[in-house]
């Protein structure tokens, strides 16, 4: 897998808004056959930065109903990426 196939887009909400701000992290959605070293080299070599720790989650995908009709959305894989000390990503700073 390609470091560009891996990561699928940030994970833009109120919480992870937070997370940047306070502790230096950041949120992406990833390939659910990505792993944690795959990740980390992905965010490295796509950002041009120094990640300490990334933390990885399986997503289940909601059950949505329209009147009688049940569908469900797919699951998917967020990544928490911790920055070194002194690193940030120019992308997520307008966010």
């Amino acid at each position: 897998m390609k470091e560009y196939d891996i990561i699928r887009g940030p994970v833009v909400t109120e919480k992870t808004t937070l997370q940047k701000e306070i502790n230096n992290q950041l949120t992406f959605k990833v390939d659910k056959r990505a792993n944690r070293v795959e990740i980390k080299d992905a965010v490295e070599k796509n950002f041009n930065t120094k990640v300490k720790q990334v933390r990885t989650i399986q997503v289940k995908g909601k059950v949505k109903q329209r009147g009688k009709i049940l569908g469900k959305r797919k699951d998917w894989k967020k990544a928490i990426v911790t920055l070194m000390p002194g690193q940030r990503i120019d992308f997520f700073e307008g966010v």
